[in-house]
């Protein structure tokens, strides 16, 4: 394995109210040491752990809705919270 000054940059994306997005492939550490893998050209990682295959995006937080103030409910995809770590998920996402 390269050093870290000679190897080549990874770009991540940050989406708000998503993922973030980073150009795979990538190898997520989780809090319990444990390791996820995706092969993927890009790889969606779940920022507000409502994934139910953590630590990849599902899209489970467009399906929260906030209320407004007026009681009629919020718009969806405005719901994630930025707090990246948590349980396992699935391979690749």
């Amino acid at each position: 394995m390269k050093p870290p000054s000679e190897r080549e940059a990874r770009r991540v994306r940050l989406v708000r109210g998503g993922p973030m997005l980073v150009e795979g492939p990538v190898e997520v550490v989780l809090e319990d040491g444990g390791t996820e893998r995706s092969d993927r050209f890009t790889v969606a990682l779940c920022t507000c752990r409502r994934s139910r295959r953590f630590p990849w995006c599902d899209t489970s937080h467009r399906r929260r809705v906030r209320s407004a103030p007026d009681g009629r409910g919020g718009s969806p995809g405005t719901a994630c919270s930025g707090s990246p770590a948590g349980g396992r998920g699935g391979s690749g996402g």
